[in-house]
């Protein structure tokens, strides 16, 4: 038996402790390799420990709700040894006759028990075994099966920017790389999975793959109908035409053999022959295999008895009196009518009849105040989220600046091409890709947005990592970073939103999903804001914030003078660290964001990539 030890596992780089929230399993319980054995929450996210080892645990050291150093003993599991080779009983060596050195496949070789062998011949020294030459094994070596794809692409499941790079190098496109099966979180596909299957396809293990094929559609196939003249065309001769003949008068009537595909014929009416009457013996051809087609409707039908026709009765009009008019109460020209108005009483008001209390009094004098009060303990994301706050305006001197922003190409692109974008790629197209793509291009000309500040060193970051708030249904906020923004396009900055924000939603975010933001997005406009004030996610340097996108009307300028047009308009903020960030570089910034807005070409083609 070995004892394993299970340590707080590294969650980011700025994550120095986490902090248990339950355990799964207890002393004496049984773990599985790659089993959860508890929760863990830090100040970006909630996430599960997995155990490294397979075994039983020995020992737990942290309770509940203890605060644990990253890289802390948190566990012990005492794991099975390897086990032993059966020990066979010591068998007498028996020398060995030196062969040739040829490369010899050791394997094991099962002991069989034999009789005692014969005594050797007098032409062998007694004192020599003799011993058979070595036989050379040539080891065994399947053949690799092929590797099985999905048989249905995973349209809806999340990449990484780490696995559409590889993709991308690779020339793997998107429809094969939903075929590729995941070994990650709900079926996600990792870098393992992705570096297994590139080597499997270098190696001829990978089926072709190829779009199902697109079937034109089954012809139709209509059974030709007789043509009129041929339907109107007078019967052969050969048939006997139906007169009325008294029956014993009846003569005999010569029998045909039937055409190939009967024809349909006038039905005569029946005649009652005699009970006496002989029947004429008369010769019938052999039966014909009848030949089955579609009925021909002839041109003219045989007269059907009418049907009595249902006679209806239209239904009696109900006789509506009209309520009586109300009578006005001053003196008309009718005093009779005058009379009768005082002394019979008004029927009620249609408002009277339906009218409900309020609950409310027209009196103050009656409101009473109860003075209650509740009292709720923050939730432990919540007060991480105030601590936050509180730490970034006491570290960064905030300034805010706003601009406006003409989104009409933008609002229109998307309209035209959201549901097509939605049936190829299995993802909705929303406004939050489409801003991050524009960010992450100005951001390559204003490197000190997408810095940090490390006492008197800046430290300008490469990667371009956009952090997107986003708020849970508890109503607290978490913000997810999209790794790589400026390496995909808008297809792959959908997936890679709606991949996290639905992760955030449900409680599936991992660690590193919360870390490593250069720069934050907020959309307030989701909510029906126009603009905003963000705090800054430190350590970064600026936030921006969009509004709520809204119709008005605004002064075009065109070569022919002044127009008045109804245009989508959108306010932006940005908050940034003024130790950094000046006005100037602020201002610019902002205001290059909102024209790379503006100038959104509505003809942009976004599957230009297959």
């Amino acid at each position: 038996m070995a004892i394993a030890e299970l340590v707080m596992p590294k969650l980011g780089e700025s994550i120095m402790e986490a902090t248990i929230l339950k355990w799964h399993k207890k002393v004496g319980d049984h773990v599985k390799l790659d089993e959860t054995v508890l929760d863990i929450a830090t100040d970006k996210v909630d996430s599960e420990v997995p155990s490294t080892v397979e075994g039983t645990i020995t020992e737990i050291l942290y309770n509940v709700n203890d605060v644990v150093p990253i890289g802390t003993v948190i566990v012990r599991v005492e794991t099975a040894a390897q086990a032993s080779a059966p020990i066979l009983a010591p068998v007498a060596a028996a020398p060995v006759i030196e062969a040739p050195a040829v490369p010899v496949a050791v394997a094991p070789t099962p002991i069989i028990e034999t009789p005692a062998p014969a005594p050797a011949p007098a032409s062998v020294p007694a004192s020599v075994p003799v011993t058979p030459p070595p036989v050379v094994e040539v080891p065994y070596t399947p053949n690799a099966p092929m590797v099985e794809l999905m048989a249905k692409p995973a349209s809806n499941r999340f990449y990484s920017p780490l696995v559409l790079n590889i993709a991308n190098s690779e020339g793997i496109s998107l429809s094969e790389l939903e075929r590729i099966p995941g070994t990650g979180n709900d079926g996600r596909v990792s870098k393992k999975d992705i570096l297994q299957y590139v080597a499997d396809k270098k190696a001829g293990r990978v089926p072709t793959y190829q779009p199902a094929p697109v079937y034109a559609a089954a012809p139709q196939y209509i059974t030709p109908v007789a043509p009129v003249a041929q339907q109107a065309a007078p019967q052969p001769a050969t048939q006997p035409t139906a007169s009325p003949v008294a029956p014993e008068q009846a003569p005999t009537v010569p029998v045909t053999a039937p055409a190939a595909v009967p024809e349909p014929m006038a039905v005569a009416t029946p005649v009652a022959a005699p009970a006496t009457a002989p029947t004429p013996a008369v010769e019938q051809p052999q039966p014909i295999a009848p030949v089955y087609q579609e009925p021909i409707v002839p041109l003219v039908p045989a007269p059907q008895p009418a049907a009595p026709q249902p006679t209806y009765q239209a239904a009696a009009t109900p006789t509506y009196q009209p309520a009586p008019e109300p009578v006005m109460k001053s003196a008309s020209r009718f005093p009779e009518q005058n009379a009768a108005a005082y002394s019979a009483p008004m029927p009620p008001s249609p408002q009277a009849i339906f009218a409900q209390p309020s609950g409310k009094y027209s009196d103050p004098s009656m409101v009473k105040v109860s003075g209650e009060t509740e009292i709720i303990e923050m939730d432990r994301m919540r007060k991480l989220i105030a601590k936050h706050m509180v730490d970034s305006k006491h570290t960064s001197p905030h300034v805010t600046s706003f601009a406006e922003a003409d989104v009409t190409n933008m609002v229109l692109w998307r309209t035209k091409v959201k549901n097509e974008f939605e049936q190829r790629e299995g993802t909705k197209l929303t406004f939050t890709p489409m801003f991050v793509e524009c960010i992450a291009n100005v951001i390559k000309r204003f490197p000190y947005i997408n810095c940090s500040l490390d006492g008197d060193k800046i430290i300008l970051k490469k990667d371009i990592n956009i952090g997107m708030a986003t708020a849970l249904p508890t109503g607290n906020l978490i913000v997810p970073v999209i790794k790589g923004a400026d390496q995909m396009n808008i297809v792959g900055l959908s997936k890679a939103v709606n991949g996290l924000a639905d992760a955030a939603r449900n409680a599936k975010l991992k660690p590193e999903d919360t870390t490593g933001g250069t720069f934050t997005l907020t959309n307030v406009g989701t909510f029906g804001s126009l603009m905003g004030t963000p705090i800054i996610s430190q350590p970064q340097v600026a936030i921006m914030a969009v509004g709520a996108i809204k119709k008005r009307p605004m002064v075009m300028e065109g070569p022919d003078g002044d127009t008045i047009a109804i245009r989508h308009m959108m306010y932006l903020s940005l908050s940034y660290d003024h130790r950094i960030v000046d006005g100037s570089i602020g201002a610019s910034f902002l205001t290059e964001v909102a024209k790379e807005f503006e100038k959104w070409d509505i003809n942009k083609q976004w599957f230009h990539y297959l």
